[in-house]
């Protein structure tokens, strides 16, 4: 579980590196400033969890359900959480009608925070 830890935050710090410098750059000339706003955000949020899973993945040792269940909650949220804010951003440009991932980002979202949670009682729980 360190391992995918570990892979998934530098992932995502990668790719949230990549997507800002096109954000930054490409995005601005077919996106409206609210949905880079919305783009931004995503980004913005997707380092924060890479960041914070190199951090859960030094530092934890996944030898609990808890435990590993903080890194996939943060792992699948930022998927929901970002990918949906990615892919609603671009529903103009597309064409397409991507409502229907509305939902799913408060749900990206709620697993981000219940992983915030778990930490926070995994690290009530150490005994220095």
């Amino acid at each position: 579980m360190k391992t995918v830890a570990l892979v998934a935050g530098a992932c995502y710090g990668m790719l949230s590196v990549i997507l800002g410098a096109f954000g930054a750059h490409a995005f601005k000339s077919i996106l409206s400033v609210e949905r880079l706003q919305s783009f931004e955000t995503g980004v913005r949020y997707q380092m924060y969890a890479a960041l914070y899973l190199l951090v859960v993945g030094f530092f934890l040792k996944f030898d609990t359900g808890i435990e590993k269940s903080v890194a996939w909650m943060m792992i699948l949220g930022t998927l929901l959480f970002s990918g949906s804010i990615y892919l609603l951003s671009f529903q103009e440009v597309w064409g397409a009608n991507l409502k229907f991932l509305g939902p799913i980002t408060p749900l990206g979202g709620l697993f981000m925070i219940l992983s915030w949670a778990m930490l926070l009682i995994t690290v009530l729980k150490i005994k220095n």
